[in-house]
């Protein structure tokens, strides 16, 4: 006997009836919807998906199609260590509340969401990644989080392409302040030498294109940081791929 479809019809009845105990509410407010981990359609609105046109770099979002190969000011000036970047939505006073919630108040339940959105926003980098690694925490400031956000991002990818989810491919040797208050230089200071590729994960990392995920693209400075660790150990290309970013063209002086 095939208990696929006994297992199947038993799941279903089972979401069913948590569905009538425990309505779906929307990923960012109460509203009701269909189905767990989705948006309600006011919320869905709100929401600035980033699509083409965007610079071919960055990412950073055009208003007028110049061309899939065309580069914002910003990467004309001075081009990042990193390939290319790419980010599902921007970062607005709207998002600001999705990435709050799941980076801060232990809400875990949106990763898979989260995942679709980034395979779908970054299908190209996944195509061509061999391996996936978070941008890592410190390891006191993982213990009072208890979670690293980015992390949990990166697993969600799994399965959405080939490449391997490597959660310690890179370490946060040195604590660092937070970026929240700094700019764009002072950014780039606090996290100069703070990351480095794992010992374990050396050879691995050789010679391979690396996607590198983190919740939000600010000023780049955290990202760059990481990409110059994993060069230095021998990666190929770096790639990332973040679940927001915020979309003020910044050159990187």
């Amino acid at each position: 006997m095939d208990l696929n479809p006994v297992r199947a019809a038993m799941q279903r009845y089972g979401r069913a009836a948590l569905d009538v105990l425990l309505p779906p509410q929307c990923l960012s407010c109460s509203a009701a919807v269909d189905m767990p981990g989705m948006l309600c359609a006011a919320c869905w609105s709100r929401i600035a998906f980033i699509t083409p046109p965007l610079c071919a770099c960055c990412g950073i979002p055009f208003e007028v199609d110049a061309g899939p190969d065309t580069l914002c000011a910003a990467c004309m000036a001075k081009r990042p260590r990193y390939r290319r970047a790419r980010a599902a939505f921007a970062y607005t006073d709207e998002s600001r509340r999705l990435v709050l919630m799941f980076k801060h108040a232990d809400r875990l339940d949106p990763a898979p969401t989260f995942g679709r959105w980034l395979a779908q926003a970054g299908a190209v980098l996944l195509a061509d990644a061999d391996l996936i690694a978070p941008v890592p925490l410190h390891r006191w400031r993982l213990l009072w989080r208890r979670y690293n956000q980015s992390a949990e991002l990166a697993r969600a990818l799994a399965g959405h392409g080939p490449a391997r989810v490597v959660p310690d491919l890179l370490v946060r040797h040195r604590r660092t302040p937070s970026q929240v208050a700094l700019n764009a230089r002072e950014r780039r200071r606090n996290v100069a030498g703070a990351f480095r590729v794992h010992s374990h994960h050396r050879d691995a990392v050789r010679d391979k294109t690396v996607l590198l995920i983190d919740d939000v693209l600010t000023t780049g400075a955290t990202v760059e940081a990481c990409a110059r660790a994993l060069l230095l150990a021998g990666a190929a290309a770096v790639d990332v791929l973040t679940l927001a970013r915020v979309v003020r063209p910044q050159l990187r002086l």
